[in-house]
C-alpha cells in the first residue's frame, strides 16, 4: 500500500516497496523534482504522483500520451465526473462543461475540459482555478535507470476554503484510482500490439 507522508497539509505520496516494476503497471512515485510543477509541492493541500513504464517500441510523444490518458473515459468515471458536477455546481464550483466551452470560447489550448498551462518535448502542464481550490497536474515523460519509458503523473492542489479542503478530502480516494485508470488506460492502449 501507498504510504502518505504529511507537513503542513501537504500529503504525498512515497512509493512502496521495490522500483523494479512490470511495464504497464501503474506505482506510486515521488513527485518529480524535474517537472516542472516541482516549486508548487511545498504548502500544497496535496502533492502525489503515478507513474507507469512502458515496453519498448512505445511512442514517445507527450502530446500523445496525454491524450490517450485523457480521452474517452471509461463510463464510471464520466458518471463520477457528471456527479460531481451536479454536486458542486450548487456551490458555485464550476463545471466540466463550463470549464470546457470557456477553454474554447477564449480559445485556450486544452486536454478535454482542463486547460493546458504548458508544453514542451517532455512534459504537460495541465490545471485549473476555481473558487474551492486550484490544481495543476503534470504529464511528464522522462527514462528509468534501466532505460525503460515512464510516464508520471503529477497532481498538485492548494484549497483556498473550507469547501475546497472538503472537496479535497472527499475525492481524494478516487482521484487515486481515476489517475490509475488513465495511466494504465495509455499504457494498454500505447503499448507495441495494444489496442
Amino acid at each position: 500500500m501507498d504510504q502518505p507522508l504529511s507537513r503542513k497539509g501537504y500529503a504525498m505520496f512515497q512509493p512502496h516497496g521495490s522500483s523494479n516494476f512490470l511495464p504497464g503497471a501503474v506505482h506510486a512515485v515521488t513527485p518529480p523534482v524535474e517537472s516542472a510543477i516541482s516549486s508548487l509541492y511545498s504548502g500544497s493541500n496535496l502533492a502525489d504522483a503515478f507513474a507507469v513504464t512502458f515496453p519498448a517500441g512505445s511512442p514517445r510523444d507527450i502530446n500523445l500520451l496525454a491524450e490517450t490518458a485523457l480521452s474517452n473515459p471509461p463510463t464510471w468515471i464520466a458518471a463520477l465526473i457528471s456527479l460531481r458536477d451536479r454536486i458542486m455546481s450548487g456551490f458555485g464550483v464550476t463545471t466540466s462543461r463550463e470549464m470546457r466551452a470557456r477553454l474554447e470560447r477564449n480559445g485556450q489550448d486544452r486536454i478535454g475540459f482542463f486547460r493546458v498551462y504548458s508544453r514542451s518535448d517532455t512534459e504537460i502542464v495541465l490545471g485549473d482555478v476555481d473558487v474551492h481550490l486550484d490544481f495543476k497536474a503534470s504529464f511528464l515523460l522522462r527514462l528509468t535507470a534501466d532505460g525503460r519509458q515512464e510516464l508520471v503523473v503529477t497532481t498538485v492542489v492548494f484549497c483556498h476554503n473550507l469547501l475546497g479542503r472538503t472537496y479535497l478530502r472527499a475525492i481524494e480516494p478516487f482521484h487515486r484510482v481515476v489517475v490509475r485508470t488513465f495511466l494504465s488506460r495509455a499504457a494498454t492502449s500505447l503499448a507495441p500490439g495494444g489496442h
